[in-house]
């Protein structure tokens, strides 16, 4: 799995005209899912990363230096979907998404996640749909931008 991060004075996701999800400060996490996120149900992959993101201090303490998580400052979350995060770009110049997982695969373990982060944050993780054209605006605070990938633990 690969998350992307952005930390966020607001944002939000609309689905066919209709905004679905608004957050003020906080984050907005990408969530790709592979094929291989399959094996297993994606378990292990779904803790690391939400303790991850629970614990991650990317958040002005009042010296203005990054030392708070999303719980210390209260911020909310938004998780989109985003199976573009696996993208491979390395033939040509249409990438491909072979590695993504299909809907089948993915949509549960992100279900999991969304409700995994949910729980380890104690807060409600505002969401767009699944496989769902969406639109999301977010003015990126900082700016704030971090990868992180589960294949990459160490």
């Amino acid at each position: 799995m690969r998350v992307l991060i952005q930390r966020v004075s607001e944002a939000a996701v609309v689905i066919g005209g209709v905004e679905r999800a608004r957050i003020g400060p906080g984050m907005v996490v990408l969530v790709g899912i592979e094929e291989a996120d399959g094996d297993g149900g994606g378990e292990e992959d779904i803790d690391w990363l939400t303790g991850k993101i629970a614990r991650l201090r990317i958040f002005d303490d009042s010296d203005g230096v990054m030392n708070l998580d999303i719980i210390q400052t209260g911020g909310e979350i938004l998780a989109i979907s985003q199976f573009t995060l696996h993208a491979s770009t390395r033939k040509g110049n249409r990438p491909s998404y072979i590695r993504a997982a299909r809907p089948e695969v993915a949509e549960p373990i992100y279900e999991k996640f969304t409700a995994r982060l949910s729980c380890e944050t104690v807060r409600e993780v505002k969401t767009g749909v699944f496989g769902a054209d969406m639109k999301v605006a977010l003015v990126n605070d900082g700016p704030v931008t971090i990868l992180i990938d589960s294949r990459n633990k160490e």
